[in-house]
């Protein structure tokens, strides 16, 4: 047996708090949980018989608030993890959760990495692409293929476009807008194609007029 020795209110979300088992965290409940099952300070109860309760009682909820944080943005299972976690819920209902919502289809990294590798795509080439996505939790195979989804060398031209608007084409400002470039994460060969691209556009232009 254990002693709940703290039960203590959570800082990001008021109507929860974390239960403490001689001493140590040991989950999080909301109050209604909390009253209906006269949880209290000083009570003695198995670590066992309280994650039974939490389980019962918060599969749902868990399951309601990945939905919530879903319809606000995207997220891989990583993302999603932490964001229960933060909010107390126990591994093994947030694994729970995650499972169901994969099996929705609301939760898919492939999806995930091949939307988020095509909105930013004119921002960022593919080595700060695929380390963004390496850090979100997505595999080394959904992040390639995704990838394979975009042209960098578009992708650097728009952004080569981007950065040089309202500047003149100067040679300075090319090596600067190279070194950027570089620095958002596009391949070398990529960015030089985009800067001969506009070296003869602008070729083009002059020899127009």
């Amino acid at each position: 047996m254990a002693i709940i020795t703290e039960i203590t209110p959570q800082t990001k979300d008021k109507t929860r708090v974390n239960v403490y088992l001689d001493g140590r965290f040991c989950c999080g409940l909301d109050f209604v949980t909390l009253a209906e099952y006269r949880l209290k300070k000083g009570m003695e109860i198995t670590e066992e018989t309280l994650s039974e309760i939490q389980l019962a009682a918060e599969k749902d909820k868990a399951f309601a608030k990945a939905v919530s944080l879903l319809s606000v943005t995207g997220k891989t299972e990583k993302e999603l993890y932490l964001k229960l976690k933060e909010k107390g819920y126990a591994h093994a209902i947030i694994r729970e959760t995650i499972t169901k919502l994969k099996e929705y289809g609301y939760v898919d990294n492939a999806e995930y990495a091949r939307e988020y590798v095509i909105s930013h795509a004119n921002k960022k080439g593919g080595r700060m692409l695929a380390a963004e996505l390496k850090m979100k939790g997505v595999s080394d195979a959904d992040i390639s293929s995704a990838l394979n989804e975009i042209d960098e060398t578009e992708g650097a031209k728009a952004a080569l476009t981007k950065y040089l608007r309202g500047k003149e084409n100067t040679l300075e400002n090319l090596q600067k807008a190279y070194r950027y470039l570089l620095s958002k994460g596009f391949s070398g060969d990529a960015v030089g194609e985009a800067v001969q691209s506009l070296k003869q556009q602008v070729s083009g232009e002059e020899t127009d007029a």
